[in-house]
């Protein structure tokens, strides 16, 4: 191989001297053929291949290669071909006699071929993308799997993080809708997966079918939704990136946190302290960036968005309703109807005829039953018999004066007794059970053991009044009213027995 300044030296005496060629062949030792090639070019061209590489043993068993290969574009990634299992399947199902090194290299330069090559996108101010990520957290003492929603501004660099219990559809509408506060304003256009929260079908010209819930966000933000190919992370790179950076960024160590709450306020922080830095080649601070980007934005629609799912049921007999596989309780009086559940990402709220009737925290263990002991109290009072095997108030913590009460009640009364303590436990839909619980302890230290009495305790303090218990002071309690027995009335049960 020649050096250019020997190329040089020999274009020099040719061109420029006068030298003939093979003189020039002559004085420098080469051949005549090497200097007509320096006078063609001007620096050494490199190897130049006149006629396509001939493979006498592999020829024949390119094409079984390459079919090979387009197959396992649709394969699982782990169950595709090697060249060296390529290689093994021509010798055994072909026959090839060739070696593995000729295969390997084939393959090699085939897989070349086919990689996909990207073209530089440019991103204008006021556009996000958005996806979910995947981590382990420490959640109240628990290691759980976090689903970390992250919103990705690619013009600024600026980001917004938010993490969840479980990827849903209302964990994407409150992750879209927090984003939005966040950054106090709505995009001109969101770009996402294909992911089955948002989109129902995908149709033959390209269009979405979006799921309601994505729908109703949609309209109530207004802004444009912009979809990858399906299966093709790389059309919004961004936010793919933003996922791993987040991930070993702030998600490592494994982060430790007393609930979702506190975890999500840690991460909120994160975003906000990383608008003073910078990122990649560009020297201005995502901050000042972050300015341009939401000149593009929109402002917020007035009204707020109500980031839950909708879903229809029936009660059971039970007054549960069944969302995703946990049975919520609703008061009884509600058994067998057709209720509306809108679950949020931590509350499960049930209308009736556009009422709220109960209101749980949510859960997200399968198969957990979530009660509120006060849903079954006005039943229990028509089946006093039930009351100690309720499962709904099982594990109801009360004020020990509960108990004491009941004891005196049944003491007193037996069934009666039970009965009558059932309403007192019914002053809890009214007033808190710990407030119930002192009101309580206040009769049985007067001496006056019984609901009227607890329920008039209550009433006053609730409203802020003096303790009387008088009945004239509570007309709307029932009293009683003694008559003075007369002669006559003995006279006339005499004269009707004698009759």
């Amino acid at each position: 191989m020649f050096t250019v300044e020997k190329y040089a030296q020999v274009r020099q005496l040719v061109f420029i001297d006068g030298v003939s060629r093979r003189e020039v062949a002559r004085l420098l030792g080469l051949s005549r053929d090497t200097v007509t090639k320096m006078c063609r070019y001007s620096e050494p061209p490199g190897y130049r291949r006149t006629k396509a590489i001939e493979r006498p043993k592999l020829g024949a068993f390119v094409g079984v290669i390459d079919a090979i290969l387009e197959a396992d574009e649709k394969a699982p990634p782990k169950q595709r071909h090697t060249a060296k299992r390529i290689w093994q399947r021509l010798r055994d199902e072909y026959g090839f006699t060739g070696g593995y090194t000729t295969v390997k290299d084939y393959v090699r330069q085939a897989l070349t071929r086919r990689r996909e090559v990207f073209v530089p996108l440019a991103h204008p101010p006021g556009h996000a993308q958005i996806d979910f990520g995947e981590s382990i957290a420490e959640i109240g003492g628990v290691r759980v799997k976090a689903h970390v929603f992250c919103m990705h501004l690619p013009y600024s660099d600026a980001i917004f993080l938010k993490a969840y219990p479980t990827e849903t559809t209302e964990a994407l509408l409150d992750g879209v809708a927090s984003g939005f506060a966040f950054f106090g304003g709505v995009p001109q256009s969101v770009l996402l997966d294909n992911t089955k929260l948002a989109v129902v079908r995908i149709n033959p010209d390209g269009s979405r079918d979006k799921t309601t819930g994505f729908t109703r966000l949609i309209s109530h933000f207004v802004f444009r939704d912009r979809y990858g190919r399906p299966g093709r992370g790389n059309d919004k790179g961004n936010v793919e990136a933003l996922v791993k950076y987040s991930r070993r960024r702030y998600l490592t160590p494994v982060p430790s946190e007393a609930d979702y709450a506190a975890f999500n306020q840690t991460l909120e922080e994160r975003c906000r302290a990383r608008l003073d830095e910078t990122s990649g080649r560009n020297p201005t601070p995502i901050g000042e960036r972050l300015v341009a980007d939401l000149a593009g934005f929109q402002r917020l629609p007035s009204g707020a968005f109500e980031a839950c799912d909708y879903k229809s049921a029936r009660v059971s007999s039970t007054a549960l309703v069944r969302y995703r596989n946990v049975d919520y309780s609703v008061p009884t009086g509600h058994a067998y109807r057709r209720v509306t559940i809108k679950g949020f990402v931590d509350t499960v709220v049930i209308v009736a005829d556009g009422i709220e009737i109960a209101r749980h925290v949510r859960s997200y263990t399968n198969g957990d039953m979530v009660f509120d002991p006060r849903h079954y109290l006005a039943l229990l009072e028509r089946k006093p018999g039930a009351l100690d095997q309720a499962a709904p108030l099982q594990g109801w913590a009360l004020p020990s004066s509960f108990a004491e009460i009941r004891r005196l009640l049944e003491a007193r009364s037996g069934r009666e007794g039970k009965r009558e303590f059932i309403q007192i436990l019914r002053l809890t839909e009214i007033a808190a059970a710990e407030v119930v619980g002192i009101v309580i302890t206040d009769a049985i230290r007067r001496g006056v053991i019984g609901f009227d009495a607890v329920k008039q305790l209550l009433v006053a303090r609730l409203e802020g009044r003096p303790v009387r218990l008088d009945p004239r002071a509570y007309p709307y309690l029932p009293t009683a009213t003694v008559q003075t027995t007369s002669v006559g009335d003995y006279a006339t049960l005499l004269s009707g027995r004698a009759a």
